[in-house]
């Protein structure tokens, strides 16, 4: 049986790539609810990322449906009670689901709903200057229609269609849209064209179609829809769970330590697994590691296969040669600048500039430098000296990996890209 840290690995249920990951582990950092599944810890290797989430034993609510061929009304209103409340939480934490479907909703051991798989889920950094969302995504019969019309579209009213189809699955056991011609089946959600059986109550057809209204403007939303005289029968609202007492969550990510072998100068480089690289980016955004930084900003990172122990020596040399002064503890280095006020009028403070290298594999390093305070432009000096005298083909710059494939040579699931800096 394989460990890592405190769980024992099973069989593999499903894997993911890095970019749906990420994101998964953004949004579900934000949500802590019932009827949501919840992430528990984030555990990693140096190549592997593993996301630790609430077992939920019934299954998908798509095979509930497709064993029994439809639900009745009672059954499947407590269903979507409990998924409007869900979807609605996820709404007001500024997350948007966009492939809400059957197969994405697990039930659990008493018959409770959870809504799963957040890897298209959208946040609101992902909105445009129009405050709309634009990436065409979802499943094909649950897209809703202004989706399709690639003018933008709000992801709160269109995780309500796809509820909505959900629950004609639920009462009905058949789609409201289908069709094995993907343009006929897109005309068709366009259109809103679509027949409610009669045997459906009153009701259940009203809701129906007030949520399956192809115009986004005049559909039914979660405030109407809590209203409705269907969906208040035997409701009960859930409360989310309260932060505070809360005690499963380790919002500190558990990792395997490695050891790490010393040089000769005694410097350590620190090991980085593949969440401590996404967590090296603000709240899971690695757009900001991927791409070249702005020197002028608080610090800079370019990756090189140097060994540490030269790397160490090099910014030390360069350093030192620009008048500067070194302080080494603690498998850093730290670069500061000390002067007299009279000296240097117009200054209030001295540079202090830290300088560490990461692990990335054993013949690839990064080199972070981070300025904490002090002259900026003599930062951006610095920084320009450094990436110029560590250049040429030893060295390289961390880039965007899903733009230059080719390039691609970190094996494992965190994607990292290089080229050389001239």
């Amino acid at each position: 049986m394989r460990v890592l840290g405190k769980y024992e690995l099973g069989k593999i249920l499903g894997e993911g790539n890095f970019g749906k990951i990420k994101r998964e582990i953004a949004t579900l950092k934000l949500l802590k609810h019932p009827h949501v599944v919840r992430l528990y810890e984030v555990s990693a290797s140096k190549t592997k990322i593993y996301m630790v989430l609430e077992y939920v034993n019934g299954g998908e609510l798509f095979d509930r449906i497709a064993l029994k061929g439809r639900l009745s009304e009672r059954e499947g209103r407590k269903l979507f009670q409990q998924l409007i409340d869900a979807v609605s939480y996820c709404h007001d934490k500024g997350v948007y689901h966009r492939d809400l479907k059957p197969e994405n909703v697990l039930v659990d051991a008493k018959g409770n709903i959870k809504v799963s798989d957040f890897g298209l889920s959208a946040l609101p950094q992902h909105l445009r200057n129009d405050g709309l969302l634009h990436t065409t995504c979802g499943s094909p019969n649950y897209i809703a229609p202004e989706v399709l019309s690639n003018r933008g579209y709000d992801g709160a009213r269109s995780d309500i269609w796809s509820c909505g189809v959900i629950l004609y699955v639920i009462l009905t056991g058949s789609l409201p849209f289908d069709d094995r011609n993907l343009a006929v089946l897109y005309q068709k959600i366009v259109r809103g064209e679509t027949k409610f059986p009669k045997w459906l109550s009153p009701g259940a057809q009203d809701i129906l179609k007030r949520i399956l209204d192809p115009n986004p403007i005049t559909r039914i939303n979660v405030t109407g829809i809590k209203a409705h005289d269907w969906f208040n029968q035997d409701y009960t609202s859930v409360v989310p769970i309260d932060d505070e007492e809360d005690l499963c969550l380790d919002d500190t990510p558990c990792s395997i330590k490695e050891h790490n072998e010393s040089d000769d100068n005694g410097n350590t480089p620190t090991h980085i697994n593949a969440f401590q690289l996404i967590g090296m980016s603000s709240s899971l955004d690695l757009s900001g590691f991927f791409e070249k930084e702005d020197v002028s900003e608080r610090k800079i990172r370019f990756a090189s296969n140097r060994p540490p122990n030269e790397l160490y020596e090099k910014i030390e040399v360069i350093v030192t040669e620009m008048g500067l002064q070194v302080q080494k503890g603690h498998g850093k280095l730290k670069v500061i600048e000390k002067f007299k006020a009279s000296k240097c009028p117009g200054r209030s403070e001295s540079l202090s500039v830290a300088a560490q290298v990461f692990e990335l594999s054993p013949s690839l390093y990064v080199v972070e430098l981070r300025r904490s305070q002090g002259d900026s432009m003599l930062y951006r000096q610095l920084c320009t000296k450094l990436s110029n005298d560590l250049g040429g083909c030893k060295s390289q710059l961390i880039c965007k990996a899903e733009s230059m494939p080719e390039l691609n040579n970190f094996k494992g699931d965190v994607p990292v890209s290089t080229v050389c800096l001239n």
